[in-house]
């Protein structure tokens, strides 16, 4: 499978003013933030639990991990489950989205590699550069950011 073939849906987000996408593949579920239990032994991006339909899931706060200042929930923060591989095992987690816009085709998929400036996060989160509507759209590395030996990428506010 090509990238532009795995990347063929989208889950199109917002963290702070930038938008990003999500491979549609790995979504399992969108949901309104509920109740959060901190869990003070993680790494400060994914500080959090949820209960996710009966499930304990840890959440991440993506801000967090790409270097932004945490926000307060507001009526559209959501919390989108993915379904992540974590040392060979399918894992779900959820992360924290400041708005969920829609699933999407990205018209094109224009680089596989992300330029080292002109970003305020690390380019090494994501996958790729897609277009959508002549705008530039970030597509996550889920992979990277969740990836356990990395967790000394981990930016705290």
């Amino acid at each position: 499978m090509t990238l532009a073939e795995d990347l063929s849906q989208v889950l199109i987000i917002g963290l702070d003013q930038e938008v990003f996408a999500l491979p549609a593949t790995l979504v399992r579920d969108i949901l309104e933030v509920g109740e959060i239990t901190p869990l003070p032994t993680a790494p400060a991006f994914v500080g959090h639990l949820v209960n996710v339909r009966g499930r304990v899931v840890p959440l991440a706060d993506l801000r967090l991990r790409f270097g932004m200042t945490s926000a307060v929930a507001t009526v559209d923060t959501r919390m989108v489950v993915l379904e992540v591989m974590i040392d060979h095992e399918p894992t779900l987690v959820a992360v924290l989205a400041d708005k969920v816009y829609e699933v999407a085709q990205l018209d094109t998929v224009v680089a596989e590699e992300v330029p080292k400036i002109g970003t305020r996060w690390r380019p090494e989160f994501a996958r790729a550069i897609g277009k959508r509507h002549s705008a530039f759209v970030m597509v996550l590395d889920i992979d990277r950011i969740f990836a356990p030996d990395d967790t000394d990428l981990t930016v705290s506010p």
